[in-house]
């Protein structure tokens, strides 16, 4: 059983700083692991065709990895990189493709093994190790949304994309009427900075990028998670607790329950952004 003292969860996702997002992963991504059976910490992108954690979480990462033109792509950075199984996913896909996958979570990068064109780097990513001009691709797929400051993350990848890279992001989001009486439960669970999107996208435009293409897809990731959880809380609820102590699977499933209906309401979303450097 995994100890966790909620007065340490409540002042990691009040804080919110490297440290306290690091702290956080480290306890609650195995929760994800154990209810998937996999290593991908994503909501994924659900459809009538994938229908489970694992394919619809590959199948966000797929669109993902389209929405980036990966396959014209030579060098690229993974921030956030988590437990890397996108890399490799999007390396399989691309096999001359060159990934670096930037996590300053070293916990995380101390479980992987060497592997064929992903280098592994413990780095902060508002300070990316890398030198101008370097790189064609900066991804960070639902990881942006804990970067701090944001603003710091953006121009380092303006610095080192080359004139033609791209800058590609997936990150959840709450829309203009969100607040804490109406996100309720996720202000305190949702454990990342609550950017809107409008936000995003002056923050975007002021670092010298162009958003190239936008697009909203919370309800193939919310509604659907949501509901698979629901239908399935009985064999995923076994997993959970015989690691976690019952209470962190109730406040998983009602913080669950919460997203759902905050999504319907249109106060929360999640975007897809391709950014590309403004002429």
């Amino acid at each position: 059983m995994i100890s966790i003292n909620p007065i340490d969860v409540f002042l990691w996702t009040f804080r919110k700083n490297e440290k306290d997002v690091v702290n956080l992963y480290n306890t609650l991504s195995p929760v994800m692991q154990l209810a998937t059976g996999g290593s991908m910490l994503n909501f994924g992108y659900w459809s009538k065709e994938n229908s489970d954690p694992i394919s619809a979480q590959e199948n966000l990462c797929n669109v993902f990895g389209n929405l980036s033109e990966l396959s014209t792509a030579k060098n690229v950075l993974d921030v956030g990189s988590g437990l890397s199984a996108p890399s490799k996913l999007w390396r399989d896909s691309h096999p001359t493709l060159n990934l670096y996958d930037v996590n300053i979570n070293f916990k995380q990068l101390s479980f992987l093994k060497h592997e064929k064109n992903i280098e592994f780097l413990n780095s902060t990513s508002t300070k990316l190790p890398f030198a101008n001009n370097s790189v064609d691709r900066v991804l960070a797929l639902e990881s942006a949304q804990h970067f701090k400051p944001l603003n710091n993350f953006i121009s380092e990848s303006k610095r080192v994309l080359i004139k033609s890279g791209f800058l590609v992001m997936a990150v959840p989001i709450t829309l203009k009427n969100s607040s804490l009486g109406r996100l309720g439960l996720l202000k305190f669970t949702w454990s990342s900075e609550h950017y809107g999107l409008d936000y995003l996208r002056d923050l975007i435009s002021s670092n010298g990028f162009k958003i190239i293409d936008e697009t909203l897809i919370g309800n193939h990731v919310y509604d659907p998670l949501a509901d698979y959880y629901v239908k399935n809380r009985k064999l995923l609820s076994e997993k959970i607790l015989k690691q976690y102590p019952g209470y962190m699977e109730k406040i998983l499933y009602k913080s669950l329950l919460k997203m759902k209906r905050a999504s319907e309401e249109k106060i929360i979303d999640y975007v897809l952004l391709k950014c590309a450097l403004d002429d």
